[in-house]
């Protein structure tokens, strides 16, 4: 196994274990972590003995999503790098997607970049403590990850709406029903059952699994729609952004006035 500051990566067999390792601070994302989960699905793309990737988490949630305090003035300012070079684009995002499937185990807080990497990956298994949310309206942005892509398409435009447009957290269960997990089980069993599914996916024909995943993630309008995300950077200027970003800070309601 290779440690680095902020993701795991560990080899057993064909398998890539992929583990977000910033528990103290609820897993949030700096760019730091960006950089090497990117990495770490580069390592799962470019080896040829790997098959499959498993991403979990270390501590009690598996992520509360970006870690604004990093990122919130690089973003702001367009200089947030996501995907580094030799790294793929863990949101599938861009043409520098992993080919190969990936099975994410989720636990505990599950927030904005969490869901969206849920969306992106091809099973989930979620502990029955898992809490669900999208909450960028709250901060004056957009999900920029394939949230307002993945996540109607996956869930239907009401259910997707109903979350996307309030920010409201929803727990496992009604993950499963939206269709966005695969499976919910007892907390500590969620990594035991997303690996024993990534063995089985590993035992089966490498390139028949790769043409068939290819083929199901196969979207003609994605590029399209991946389009409206220019809008982000129009938004990152606005004061509702800096009135977002005190509100997460100081725990208070954000008082938004569209400008």
């Amino acid at each position: 196994m290779s440690t680095t500051t902020r993701v795991t990566t560990e080899i057993r067999d064909h398998i890539l274990l992929i583990g977000l390792n910033r528990p103290d601070k609820l897993n949030a994302a700096d760019e730091q972590m960006l950089h090497e989960l990117s990495l770490a699905y580069g390592q799962l793309d470019t080896d040829p003995n790997l098959r499959v990737g498993v991403v979990f988490a270390y501590g009690d949630h598996f992520t509360a999503g970006l870690d604004l305090n990093d990122v919130g003035p690089k973003l702001a300012a367009g200089k947030l790098q996501m995907v580094p070079e030799g790294g793929l684009d863990p949101w599938g995002m861009s043409t520098k997607q992993v080919s190969k499937p990936v099975v994410m185990a989720t636990k505990g807080t599950c927030f904005t970049l969490g869901v969206e990497l849920a969306l992106a990956s091809d099973v989930v298994i979620a502990a029955s403590d898992s809490r669900f949310a999208q909450l960028e309206v709250a901060r004056g942005i957009m999900p920029f990850g394939g949230g307002t892509i993945r996540f109607p398409e996956v869930a239907g435009h009401a259910n997707a709406m109903r979350y996307l447009l309030t920010g409201d957290s929803f727990g496992a269960d009604d993950a499963l029903r939206m269709n966005m997990v695969t499976q919910v089980c007892e907390p500590g069993h969620e990594i035991e059952i997303a690996v024993t599914i990534a063995n089985t996916i590993a035992a089966q024909a490498p390139l028949a699994v790769q043409a068939t995943l290819a083929s199901a993630r196969a979207n003609d309008k994605l590029e399209e729609k991946a389009k409206v995300f220019q809008r982000l950077g129009a938004l990152m200027q606005t004061k509702d952004v800096a009135r977002g970003m005190e509100a997460f800070v100081t725990k208070q309601p954000a008082k938004f006035e569209g400008n």
